[in-house]
């Protein structure tokens, strides 16, 4: 099977399994951050193949869902790519990318250390930015049933992943938490 094929049959597998889910790691998420990172690539002169592997698979089980478990969506990707017969040296890098991709609290620095993992990581951060990303973090919190607001939950930075994905903060707090420190956070130029 070519790349292209690969490509294809990944993004009808990951439409089929998030379509219309309701928490903004929807296919339309899977989708913009998959064309966002694509564009990316090209500018970073990285393997776009792995780029749209790990881009279409990195929310196929994001952690949040699976009980802070950020060894589900690697292993259901692994076993998505190990059907379509794709490389193993492939399979092992888009899986790493996928487990690493995530934000994981203020305080932890990213591990993410190849070009196609900074340029995924790019691709996602980018689209928790701007109104669709502020649309993303009410849709989540309420999907979460979290407050939107509530002055006596003060921000806190998390300082491991571990505390991270502890932490019952508000929408607000997200913010501050989160989504207005991403811009420092980019790995790339571009």
């Amino acid at each position: 099977m070519n790349q292209n094929e690969i490509i294809k049959r990944t993004a009808d597998y990951v439409k089929s399994k998030l379509d219309g889910e309701g928490s903004g790691h929807d296919w339309w998420h899977i989708y913009r951050v998959w064309k966002t990172a694509i564009e990316i690539g090209k500018k970073e002169s990285a393997d776009l193949f792995v780029v749209q592997l790990a881009a279409l698979l990195h929310d196929i089980a994001d952690w949040k869902f699976h009980s802070g478990d950020d060894s589900v969506g690697p292993k259901l990707a692994r076993e998505w790519l190990e059907k379509l017969d794709v490389d193993e040296n492939i399979i092992s890098h888009v899986c790493k990318i996928i487990k690493q991709v995530s934000f994981k609290g203020a305080g932890v620095k990213s591990k993410i250390k190849t070009k196609e993992g900074m340029v995924v990581q790019d691709a996602d951060r980018l689209d928790a930015l701007g109104a669709i990303g502020i649309a993303r973090a009410f849709a989540y919190c309420g999907h979460k049933g979290r407050e939107i607001y509530n002055p006596d939950i003060k921000p806190e930075k998390h300082e491991s992943f571990e505390q991270y994905k502890k932490s019952k903060g508000t929408t607000i707090n997200h913010f501050y938490e989160k989504l207005l420190l991403l811009k420092d956070l980019m790995n790339t130029p571009s």
